[in-house]
């Protein structure tokens, strides 16, 4: 089973954000890619939103770095980590914009792209861009399918939607993957139901242990069900996670203890059936959050 973090800094929700990161800034987000990459993390992601409306930001924030912006600045200071969107809100965006973006990324890269997306959830930011927002299901759907052709290996992608129509229209540098994998945000039955038929990966949002089992078991069928084949990732985002015994109120829905314990707890993730997990750490500081990440990848790691 493998393991990501979503990074700090990027963005700033109260639902998740430490103290120290409103005065965090860049070389801490490039000092901590740089010890993910060097504890075997499989992968880094950064979130998406364009702008917060006034009656969202108290919960929110307004801090979101440009993911495409920040991904690129973390490949260069890392080797092999790879750069997840998670999740990009590609209906907000013509595709093939969002095509000549993330290809050119992934191309700087050299293959580490992993495209996540979403239907997104702010109702402002589609009116401010002029798109739909009722109708944002179905908006995704098919920038996903202009997506896989404008990311494949042709230099003059050819798609004809309802929304979308275009050919004759060539991009380089193409990516670096032959198959820039795309894995589908979200835990409605609209959601799940998308990543089964149209992705290469699920990455749940915020489902509980004991509702994983479920939806798991409902993506494989309606994979099997529609002839699907071929691989397919599975994820879930882990409790909030504290490697040794805190000295600090961490929260009672942490998971604390020596290294054996933790990698307990996490494989029982694996036995529902789950590919990779996304962990997040408790920490009071950029230099505490580091410690936490070579821990995690030196001691719990080599248990998963």
């Amino acid at each position: 089973m493998s393991y990501g973090i979503q990074l700090p800094v990027q963005s700033q929700s109260t639902l998740y954000t430490e103290p120290w990161e409103s005065a965090a800034g860049p070389d801490d987000l490039v000092a901590i890619a740089r010890a993910a990459d060097r504890a075997g993390f499989s992968y880094v992601a950064c979130c998406d939103h364009v702008a917060i409306p006034r009656r969202l930001a108290p919960a929110m924030s307004t801090v979101w770095y440009d993911p495409v912006a920040t991904l690129a600045y973390l490949a260069a200071a890392t080797g092999h980590v790879r750069l997840l969107s998670h999740v990009a809100v590609v209906g907000l965006r013509h595709p093939l914009l969002t095509a000549k973006q993330y290809a050119t990324l992934d191309h700087l890269s050299g293959g580490r792209l992993i495209l996540g997306v979403g239907a997104g959830h702010v109702e402002e930011e589609f009116s401010a861009l002029g798109v739909d927002f009722q109708h944002r299901g179905a908006v995704l759907d098919e920038t996903i399918d202009a997506l896989r052709a404008a990311l494949g290996p042709d230099e003059f992608p050819e798609h004809h939607g309802k929304l979308y129509d275009f050919e004759g229209l060539g991009q380089r540098p193409r990516p670096a993957q032959e198959h820039v994998p795309v894995w589908v945000g979200g835990s409605s039955p609209a959601a799940v139901r998308r990543a089964a038929l149209k992705g290469d990966g699920w990455l749940p949002q915020g489902d509980p242990r004991d509702r994983l089992p479920e939806q798991i078991a409902r993506i494989r069928r309606l994979r099997e069900e529609a002839g699907i084949q071929g691989p397919f990732v599975i994820g879930a985002i882990a409790e909030p996670l504290y490697v040794g015994t805190p000295t600090w109120e961490v929260g009672r829905r942490t998971l604390t203890g020596p290294p054996d314990a933790l990698a307990e707890s996490l494989r029982a993730y694996r036995a529902m059936g789950v590919d990779q997990i996304q962990v997040r750490f408790r920490s009071r500081g950029r230099g505490e959050l580091i410690d936490q990440i070579a821990a995690f990848g030196a001691d719990v790691a080599p248990h998963l």
